[in-house]
């Protein structure tokens, strides 16, 4: 931890805040990267980490694809993230409002939802304490429908640039990850026509996805190296790594899983060096910030879905621009995000008069 304060202003983060208390037991991590669009919106993942290392690093990383994702989703908002270092079982609705009362703190600065278990009973619990959470009524059925369909209308996308077709009829996809989001762009790929290949860590879930859609069961550890057009990971982050990424067959990546590259910059340009066509995840599950945004301001779904649809023509512009400047696409999308923040912080600043 000696290079705390080193590591959060390398990214670039306004504040880190470490909630703790006694009664109930808890331990938290609020990150806010950036509010030069908005206020710092992202939902909050209660996770066993495994060292309070892990659970900053997460909380940093993720807080700073949503700066990303909203500034290329042309959302009006600011990145941030929050995490619970707690197992599953050790939830209760004590802690949950003592969580609430750390984000009431904040005073707006911070609008959170539900990540990685939480459901949404447990974001009306903590929105008992505090008004600044969304997804309590889910007036749209929840983020994960939206969010598989951005994934879907990524996965177009990338098809349309590296197999240069929108026809998905016969295309063969490996889909890491049977949760919501998961299931429902399995869904998609079949109602499409595409041959699936799936895994998860649950075989319930994966046999499942077998009966629906004629899927393909096969073992977690052997997803990758699947002969397969596109790679589909929805599940945990960091799975595109030196060790994966050499048994990757697919020429394209797109899924809803966060921070799937291990590391940046190293991982990123081995796709690139291999031909892989990658879609940045915040760009692609944007669907979800997209969807609870429009909740918080009051739901159009016409207008959250057309919002929803740009992530088809973002992607595209992101492949150009890569393509044409030799950079990866992970450094395409920063570009365009770091832009219009840019041109943000220039329409709003007012220099003080003598």
């Amino acid at each position: 931890m000696v290079n705390l304060f080193e590591n959060v202003s390398e990214m670039g983060h306004e504040q880190v805040l470490f909630c703790h208390g006694k009664d109930p037991d808890i331990k938290a991590i609020i990150a806010i990267h950036d509010t030069t669009l908005g206020p710092a919106m992202g939902a909050t993942r209660l996770y066993p980490y495994p060292n309070e290392e892990a659970a900053l690093n997460d909380a940093l990383r993720l807080s700073r694809g949503m700066t990303y994702k909203a500034a290329c989703a042309n959302i009006p908002a600011g990145g941030g993230k929050a995490v619970i270092i707690a197992k599953p079982e050790q939830k209760t609705d004590e802690l949950l409002r003592a969580y609430g009362q750390f984000i009431q703190k904040l005073n707006g600065r911070f609008i959170t939802g539900q990540d990685i278990n939480l459901t949404p009973a447990d974001v009306r619990t903590i929105s008992q304490e505090t008004r600044f959470v969304v997804g309590v009524e889910e007036k749209s059925g929840g983020p994960a429908p939206v969010t598989a369909w951005g994934v879907f209308l990524g996965i177009k996308a990338a098809a349309q640039f590296q197999l240069k077709t929108v026809d998905l009829q016969g295309i063969k996809v490996a889909v890491q990850g049977l949760g919501n989001v998961g299931k429902n762009v399995c869904q998609h790929l079949y109602e499409n026509g595409a041959k699936l290949y799936v895994t998860d860590i649950s075989p319930e879930k994966a046999e499942e996805v077998r009966n629906l859609y004629g899927a393909t069961v096969v073992e977690p550890d052997e997803i990758f190296s699947q002969d397969v057009d596109i790679f589909s990971p929805c599940a945990m982050g960091g799975i595109l790594n030196s060790q994966t990424i050499p048994q990757l067959r697919a020429s394209i990546i797109a899924g809803a899983a966060n921070n799937q590259l291990g590391q940046e910059k190293l991982h990123g340009q081995m796709l690139t060096d291999k031909g892989i066509t990658y879609c940045p995840d915040y760009v692609i599950n944007a669907g979800g910030l997209i969807n609870v945004y429009n909740e918080m301001i009051g739901y159009n779904e016409e207008k959250a879905f057309q919002q929803v649809n740009n992530i088809y023509d973002t992607l595209l512009e992101i492949f150009t621009r890569a393509h044409e400047r030799g950079i990866t696409t992970n450094d395409a999308s920063k570009l365009i995000a770091e832009d219009r923040i840019m041109k943000a912080r220039k329409s709003s600043y007012q220099p003080i008069a003598a």
